[in-house]
């Protein structure tokens, strides 16, 4: 039973396209938590970072109401960090309690054990270029299952080669979905797909979608 005086910290809600994963051009609802303990290079939500700034604290059922206006039944919870909440994992549940059909993104620093069975778990581990490499949380490797689905934001070459070890000693393409995403404006996509090509590696590439749709910078999509 929800307990209507729990809250959580959020950034923004809105409602958009699905940019990435294997769910990529659907109608989808983004509940975006504020903050977040890693500092990537890359990072394109610098604006959900700080943990202080109390940006919009709401209760579940509120959260739960801006979700349903939207009439979708796809939602996508993310950053910042989620996880990072640990009332997050009450919303989840409450979520997919209401039918929604629920995702999770999270940095892969943090456990993901407790993520309810029902929710997509998208793990996004931090390659050596975002400078965050150390804090990989590697024990959620065994908590994946063939429904969720393992990032990789490659920004060089290095990236790519630490990429492919991982996948490969860790035979992450049989436990769940690989994707492999250029750091948008740093590394072409053609250089990733050929990379991906001449290794014959079991991954899809990944391009964010909303950002070829709108402005790479605005917000709210």
């Amino acid at each position: 039973m929800v307990n209507d005086t729990t809250t959580l910290n959020i950034n923004e809600i809105f409602y958009s396209i699905q940019g990435e994963s294997t769910l990529a051009g659907l109608p989808c609802t983004f509940i975006r938590l504020q903050g977040c303990g890693l500092r990537c290079s890359w990072c394109d939500t610098p604006y959900a970072l700080d943990v202080h700034e109390q940006a919009n604290v709401l209760t579940l059922d509120e959260i739960t109401a801006t979700v349903e206006r939207f009439g979708c039944t796809l939602v996508e919870i993310t950053g910042g960090e989620p996880l990072e909440q640990p009332h997050v994992h009450d919303l989840m549940s409450h979520l997919c309690d209401k039918g929604f059909r629920v995702m999770v993104e999270t940095g892969g620093y943090c456990d993901v054990k407790q993520i309810d069975p029902r929710v997509k778990k998208i793990v996004d581990f931090k390659c050596p270029s975002s400078g965050m490499v150390k804090r990989n949380f590697m024990q959620n490797i065994d908590c994946l299952t063939p429904d969720d689905e393992v990032k990789f934001v490659v920004g060089t070459e290095e990236d790519y080669l630490w990429t492919r070890a991982l996948i490969i000693e860790h035979r992450l393409s049989e436990r769940c979905t690989v994707l492999l995403s250029p750091v948008f404006g740093v590394l072409e996509p053609v250089v990733l797909s050929q990379w991906l090509l001449r290794d014959h590696l079991d991954a899809r590439l990944q391009l964010q979608m909303h950002k070829f749709i709108w402005h790479p910078e605005q917000r709210g999509v």
